[in-house]
């Protein structure tokens, strides 16, 4: 079996079995009498958006973006009503706008809809060394800030859920220098992307626990173990990938 062929089986497979069990989930959770319908149904949308995002990405093919302005959305609404302010501001102030600068770039590097994949690259270790310590440093500041936003909107007498608080800034950090990446086509982001997953498994998990009220919850911490696979996938096929030579300039723009 060549490798484009067990791409597209490993990538359908793992569609299939998102939408089996989203619809399952959704159709037990709607049928409580205090379930939160419109938003059960956006986080489901949101989620089967997202993750056909996810699989084109980790193909190297550019149309990820149109459905990753759906899934940003979705996901808008919903980290609003759980108060998860650093990741709803992820996806209103940036990821949103760089699903179009993304479209640009990979445009730009020879990706052309679901026929030809985007030429992708590596960055030096001096870059991953950078990357990894401005990373780390923005984190300290993440958490610091939404630590307080959390003390500041929590009802009087309550304690911070200090771990959520943690997992809320990774998600925030790691999203943002993964989303360059990605759209400048470099592989490293596939390593950000494992990271961002397994912290928004740490989030959801701790909301799904602390505030079973929410029914979406469980759709959401679902979503980002099957974006865990996928992730975990995409970093084999982009260290392919980014092997071949691209026949212009690596530059970084």
């Amino acid at each position: 079996m060549n490798e484009k062929k067990f791409n597209k089986i490993f990538g359908t497979t793992l569609m299939v079995l998102m939408i089996a069990v989203i619809v399952c989930i959704t159709i037990i959770k709607a049928g409580r009498e205090d379930a939160k319908l419109p938003l059960l149904l956006i986080a489901s949308f949101g989620t089967l958006m997202g993750f056909t995002s996810a699989i084109l990405s980790a193909n190297g093919y550019i149309w990820t973006f149109l459905f990753g302005i759906l899934d940003v959305a979705a996901c808008s609404v919903v980290t609003a009503d759980n108060g998860a302010w650093g990741d709803f501001g992820l996806h209103v102030f940036y990821l949103l706008p760089m699903q179009f600068v993304g479209i640009w770039q990979w445009r730009r590097r020879g990706a052309k809809g679901a026929k030809k994949e985007v030429q992708a690259r590596r960055l030096t270790w001096k870059q991953r060394g950078y990357i990894a310590a401005g990373s780390l440093a923005v984190l300290a500041v993440a958490y610091v800030i939404l630590l307080k936003i959390q003390a500041a909107t929590i009802a009087p007498g309550m304690e911070v859920n200090k771990a959520k608080v943690f997992f809320d800034a990774a998600v925030l950090t790691f999203n943002i220098v993964g989303q360059i990446l990605m759209s400048l086509a470099y592989m490293e982001q596939w390593v950000l992307w494992n990271v961002v997953n397994v912290s928004n498994i740490g989030l959801w998990g701790i909301i799904m626990v602390t505030e079973p009220q929410g029914d979406y919850t469980i759709v959401m911490s679902v979503k980002y173990c099957f974006y865990l696979v996928n992730s975990i996938n995409g970093l084999r096929i982009w260290l392919k990938l980014s092997q071949a030579p691209a026949p212009h300039s690596t530059g970084c723009c």
